[in-house]
């Protein structure tokens, strides 16, 4: 396989700055997210199985590259045996095999049942174990050639990254019933993240083009949680993000899985400028409804299906369902083109060929 390209007269960076203005760009900025196997499978299939990541990247064509200060810090959890755990967050995983490959999944709960002194005591990462100044040398290492971002769709991520460590149904019933001792956790570790992205963001001054933030509130057929309680807990640290964003003049751009429609307008009153992921079959979230609600109010990203015709079509029917997405689109700019969350390891190979390869064809 080969991608052919088109000639590009944008950088990734000015693509991306332009599409949050909802200008129009020589081809919608590309995003990329894949799980282990296809990755690695599609980097076979294209000649790049001994090229680094970066290489890979670049060959598709994708616009943004994500800066983060690396930790330095103690070692903050233990790991139990046979499991993997975040350095950070502390949340446990398991090695799961299934037909086209594995996953590692979310097991153990450290914070499930757990009495309040053992969320008084859980340990979050301090801001000041953090090498800033690695981060300002990875944004400049750039050269201004991408669109830099801080966050990504686990930053704050209220209910699902302590859903990690508590199981969803205790996390959203202390949110639910307001217990101090947990939703003060989820307080702390959202300051700690707001303080880690502002000295980032400080120390990368001038270079950092977007902030990347996620937050799921929806099953695919309702939102998780009320309107109100989202007012009353989520929604100020949300703000605070926004806040912090806006004051660095860098639009926000939100991952909401599942149906999560219902709290664009309070995404928008805030001030977030985009929406992400964006999984047309859950309620109110196909690319008809999200244009006649939001079209030119808020940037796309997303939309294309990995559990469509990407999954389980013909390569026509991934170009297919592309082209009816990218003519959609259109209408109102703002687009940027790419699979709702991770393409997963059921999804043949040139079928994620014929996604990439359809967006270079629709504007040579």
């Amino acid at each position: 396989m080969e991608l052919i390209k088109m000639k590009e007269i944008m950088t990734g960076r000015e693509r991306v700055k332009a599409t949050f203005r909802f200008e129009k760009t020589d081809r919608p900025p590309i995003g990329y997210d894949a799980n282990g196997g296809i990755d690695r499978r599609l980097k076979e299939a294209l000649g790049m199985e001994n090229r680094s990541h970066e290489d890979f990247l670049e060959l598709l064509g994708v616009d943004y590259r994500r800066i983060a200060a690396p930790y330095v810090g103690p070692v903050l959890f233990e790991t139990p045996p046979g499991r993997m755990r975040d350095p950070l967050e502390g949340f446990i995983m398991r090695w799961v095999e299934h037909a086209t490959g594995g996953y590692w999944d979310f097991c153990d709960f450290p914070l499930k049942d757990a009495p309040d002194e053992a969320f008084d005591n859980y340990p979050v990462p301090d801001p000041d174990d953090f090498d800033y100044g690695a981060a300002a040398a990875m944004a400049r290492s750039y050269g201004g050639k991408y669109a830099l971002h801080l966050g990504d769709p686990g930053v704050p991520d209220i209910i699902n990254s302590n859903g990690r460590l508590m199981g969803m149904e205790d996390v959203l019933c202390h949110l639910i019933f307001d217990d101090e001792a947990p939703v003060n956790l989820m307080k702390r570790r959202a300051k700690a993240s707001l303080e880690i992205m502002e000295r980032t963001l400080e120390a990368c001054k001038g270079e950092i083009d977007f902030i990347w933030l996620g937050e799921d509130l929806g099953t695919q057929i309702a939102p998780m949680i009320s309107l109100e309680l989202y007012r009353e807990t989520i929604k100020p640290i949300h703000k605070a993000f926004v806040d912090l964003a806006s004051s660095y003049g860098l639009p926000v751009m939100v991952h909401t899985c599942g149906s999560s429609s219902w709290v664009y307008e309070d995404f928008i009153e805030i001030g977030v400028k985009g929406v992400d992921t964006l999984q047309p079959e859950a309620v109110n979230m196909s690319p008809e409804y999200l244009l006649e609600h939001f079209g030119g109010r808020l940037n796309m990203r997303g939309c294309i299906s990995t559990a469509g015709p990407l999954a389980y079509g013909t390569d026509e029917d991934v170009r297919e369902n592309c082209n009816r997405v990218l003519g959609m689109m259109e209408q109102y700019g703002g687009y940027h083109f790419a699979p709702t969350h991770a393409i997963q390891d059921n999804s043949p190979v040139e079928n994620v060929f014929a996604m990439y390869q359809t967006v270079y064809d629709r504007y040579r």
